[in-house]
């Protein structure tokens, strides 16, 4: 899909994410990347080949105000 210089990483490659975005949705929650693959505000992912990846969220400690 990339046709510029010099090409992005494929979908396939572990920094995919540093692909450009060629459409921005942040109404939606959403970009498309110029190798295809959707990211989503809550870091998930939908890869070229339809795979999903879940999102990586941050485990912390809830705190509760007494």
């Amino acid at each position: 899909m990339c046709s510029h210089q010099p090409a992005c990483p494929t979908a396939d490659s572990t920094n995919h994410h540093a692909a450009i975005i060629v459409s921005s949705h942040p109404e939606q929650g959403w970009h498309l990347l110029c190798n295809g693959t959707i990211v989503f505000d809550d870091t998930g992912e939908l890869l070229p080949d339809g795979r999903v990846v879940s999102p990586r969220r941050a485990v912390g400690t809830l705190v509760v105000a007494a």
